[in-house]
């Protein structure tokens, strides 16, 4: 396969090859609406397979920090809803 970029020898900088992206557009063009829905789902089972999953004990430490968010969270509502509340009745007279 051809590279997509080259060196201007030049001025040093990287620049696209134009007849790569343009060769790989006509070929994806050529291919059709269901050639391109395949080709997505090769490269969709490709990324997945590339997917590390955690061990036993790294989702256990993520679970746990996930409900102590949660928990932390709940409590700071439970707080702000309390201190709003005292405030209006304090406000309003109310009690």
């Amino acid at each position: 396969m051809p590279c997509a970029y080259v060196i201007d020898q030049e001025r040093g900088d990287t620049v696209a090859d134009t007849s790569t992206a343009s060769a790989r557009d006509t070929e994806q063009s050529s291919k059709g609406f269901f050639g391109r829905i395949l080709l997505y789902i090769r490269q969709v089972i490709a990324e997945i397979r590339k997917v590390v999953r955690p061990t036993r004990d790294e989702l256990t430490q993520y679970t746990i920090v996930v409900l102590a968010f949660i928990v932390f969270i709940m409590l700071f509502v439970l707080g702000l809803d309390w201190v709003f509340s005292r405030a209006v009745s304090f406000v309003f007279g109310t009690s």
